[in-house]
C-alpha cells in the first residue's frame, strides 16, 4: 500500500448534496446549475440526484443527463439514482444518503426555494468543531418572505412542538437545509418515507445528543400553483412523528 507523502496537501472535506426529485421537469436543470456554480471554499462537492419515479418527463430527462456524465470526472462527482416507484421525499433522501461518500451531507430541494450559496454558512460551525448538525432557518432573517400565512403558522407550531419534545431551541424545524456530519447520519436508522423526515431526523439528532446549531438562510417560497406538494395531512403526520420519535420505545417483553 502506498502511503501519502508527508508533504502532500490534505484534500478538503466533501459535501454530499442530495436532491430528491419528483416531477420537476422545469426546475431540476437550473438546480443542478446552481449547485455546480455555488462557491464552496474549503469544500469539495458531490451531487446526488434521486428521481422518485417522476411521471412528467423528468425521469427521461435525468436518464439522458446521466448518460452523458463522465464515468470518472476528477473535478466533479455527480450521480443520478432512480426509484422504480414513487416512495416519497424521505425515501429519496435515504437513498441519496446511503450513496453519499462525503464527510458532510445536506438535502437540496429541486424547486429553487433554497439558495446553495448558503452552504458555506451552514458548514462553518461543523468544520470548526462547534456543531454536529446545522439547520438553515428561514425565519432568522426578517428580510425573507414568509410564504402563505397558514403554512407559516403551521411551521411555527410544529417547530414549537418539536422543541418541547426534543429540548432543542430551533426556529425552523421544517427547513430543508439540515447539514449533518455523515458519521452522525450513519448512527441513525431513518424510517419516514415522506415529509415526516423533518421531525424524525430532528428527534433522532436530539436523542443522540448531537450538537445542533442554526444559521440564517435566504428563502424564496414557491406557491401551490408552482408545484408546492406539502398539505394538511402532512402537517398532521408531522405531529405524529414528533411524538413517535421523541418518546422512548417500549422494550419487548421477554
Amino acid at each position: 500500500m502506498n502511503l501519502p507523502s508527508p508533504t502532500s496537501t490534505p484534500q478538503p472535506p466533501v459535501l454530499s448534496i442530495v436532491v430528491p426529485i419528483y416531477n420537476e421537469a422545469n426546475t431540476w436543470r437550473r438546480t443542478v446549475e446552481c449547485l455546480r456554480d455555488a462557491p464552496l471554499p474549503g469544500l469539495r462537492r458531490q451531487i446526488i440526484l434521486v428521481d422518485d419515479a417522476s411521471t412528467d418527463g423528468t425521469r427521461q430527462q435525468l436518464q439522458e443527463f446521466a448518460s452523458h456524465l463522465p464515468a470518472a470526472a476528477p473535478d466533479e462527482d455527480i450521480r443520478v439514482l432512480f426509484h422504480d416507484r414513487n416512495r416519497g421525499k424521505g425515501a429519496a433522501l435515504r437513498t441519496g444518503f446511503a450513496a453519499a461518500t462525503g464527510e458532510l451531507a445536506v438535502p437540496q430541494d429541486a424547486d429553487l426555494e433554497y439558495d446553495p450559496t448558503d452552504f458555506p454558512r451552514l458548514a462553518e460551525p461543523i468544520l470548526t468543531g462547534r456543531a454536529d448538525a446545522v439547520y438553515g432557518s428561514r425565519f432568522l432573517d426578517p428580510a425573507n418572505p414568509r410564504g402563505r400565512f397558514m403554512s407559516y403558522l403551521a411551521n411555527r407550531f410544529l417547530t414549537a412542538l418539536s422543541n418541547l419534545f426534543s429540548g432543542l431551541r430551533l426556529t425552523d424545524m421544517e427547513t430543508c437545509y439540515k447539514m449533518v456530519r455523515r458519521d452522525v447520519l450513519q448512527q441513525m436508522v431513518l424510517e419516514q418515507e415522506r415529509f415526516g423526515f423533518e421531525p424524525e431526523i430532528t428527534a433522532r439528532l436530539a436523542k443522540l445528543g448531537a450538537r445542533v446549531a442554526e444559521v440564517a438562510i435566504s428563502y424564496k417560497p414557491r406557491t401551490r400553483e408552482e408545484g408546492k406538494k406539502i398539505g394538511f395531512k402532512d402537517g398532521l403526520w408531522a405531529v405524529w412523528c414528533i411524538v413517535r420519535y421523541s418518546l422512548p420505545r417500549r422494550r419487548p417483553r421477554p
